[in-house]
């Protein structure tokens, strides 16, 4: 009997096993070099190697054009926050972001400090169950850049598309949990980034793609550590950088990889929600909130009648190892975060133990 659950959690989230199998050998010692991978100095050949790799798959995977840097920095999704307005949005022009959920507005809470934010579509007024589009966005005058954050971990809404910035905008894009989860063109964009704690790796490092044009011309002098750059130039390793994090996010990379690519993981990824979301639309127990046309691929949120039917199901959910599916707390609910790396069997078995909880409490009313 496995020692292991299903862990639902939104990140940390799950990593594929074979990756922690080979980071438990690594952690020993790796390429033969008598010392652990958590022990290797950030500047000798050895994580020269790792370092090297981790860029070269990560651009495989992705098919990242050459006029595009990787590099990876400390401070999570959230110091990109006002990283990106720092380095881009110079002082009295105007930035255009979509208002999609928390981290959005985590995004737009920053912009005033360096120049002037526009909201250019927001789902607000729904309890952020969708994506803005259409009519429902309104580009300001002339923006420098178009932010959107492409995936809501805690409402359950994905951009199935981009949107098309206007005149001579770039895209940024907050990608931290569904990056890598299916194909994508990143020649489209201007900057990207991602925490790697849902779809690439461990907490403490993120990922950034930014084209070299963009990244090698801030708008301001900025202290060192906040120049994009100067820390693409220096591989990530302008200071001691989380070593151990980007030696795992190059391990999923090869992974993702060996495994078929993004489109690999994009059908993957798609049947996987189907078996969730295909129930959900079958029966009227559970609510879903994200409308049907926005679904995320990625964070499945929904409901039961009542708030007390939604403790006592995340309560036996657990018992039963299917673990960390309560929503966050701005939405209530239960969360099936279901990345890359989470097993298909643990969707079929979330299903059947959904269908046994409504059958048991068939008749409840909100």
């Amino acid at each position: 009997m496995s020692d292991r659950v299903y862990n639902f959690s939104a990140g940390p989230a799950c990593l594929p096993e074979s990756v922690l199998k080979q980071a438990q050998k690594d952690i020993w010692n790796i390429f033969d070099s008598g010392i652990g991978v958590l022990e290797h100095s950030h500047r000798n050949k050895y994580f020269d190697r790792i370092t090297h790799e981790t860029e070269a798959d990560c651009r495989a995977v992705g098919n990242i054009p050459d006029d595009m840097a990787i590099f990876w920095m400390q401070g999570g999704a959230t110091s990109q926050c006002y990283m990106v307005p720092a380095n881009f949005l110079p002082e009295g022009r105007t930035a255009d972001y979509f208002q999609t959920g928390k981290w959005a507005n985590d995004s737009i809470d920053e912009v005033h400090l360096y120049g002037n934010v526009h909201i250019c579509g927001s789902s607000k007024e729904s309890n952020y169950n969708h994506i803005p589009k259409g009519d429902q966005v309104k580009y300001s005058e002339n923006p420098v850049y178009v932010q959107f954050t492409s995936n809501n971990t805690i409402m359950g809404t994905e951009f199935k598309e981009n949107p098309k910035a206007p005149g001579d905008a770039f895209l940024v894009a907050d990608m931290s949990s569904n990056i890598y989860s299916r194909p994508m063109d990143f020649s489209q964009y201007g900057l990207v980034y991602a925490g790697a704690q849902k779809n690439l790796g461990p907490a403490g490092v993120t990922l950034l793609i930014g084209k070299k044009s963009l990244i090698d011309n801030p708008v301001r002098e900025l202290p060192k550590m906040m120049q994009y750059g100067l820390c693409a130039k220096k591989e990530g390793r302008y200071n001691t950088p989380p070593t151990f994090g980007v030696y795992l996010m190059g391990q999923v990379f090869k992974w993702i990889l060996a495994e078929g690519g993004l489109q690999a993981m994009e059908e993957r990824n798609r049947e996987k929600a189907a078996i969730i979301y295909d129930f959900i639309d079958s029966q009227d127990f559970f609510t879903p909130h994200a409308i049907t046309e926005d679904r995320s691929d990625m964070n499945i949120t929904f409901k039961c009648p009542s708030a007390e039917l939604d403790a006592q199901f995340i309560e036996e959910a657990e018992a039963k190892g299917l673990t960390t599916l309560a929503g966050h707390r701005a939405i209530g609910g239960m969360r099936a975060s279901i990345y890359n790396a989470f097993p298909k069997a643990g969707c079929e078995a979330l299903v059947a133990f959904m269908k046994d909880f409504a059958h048991a409490h068939a008749g409840a009313t909100a």
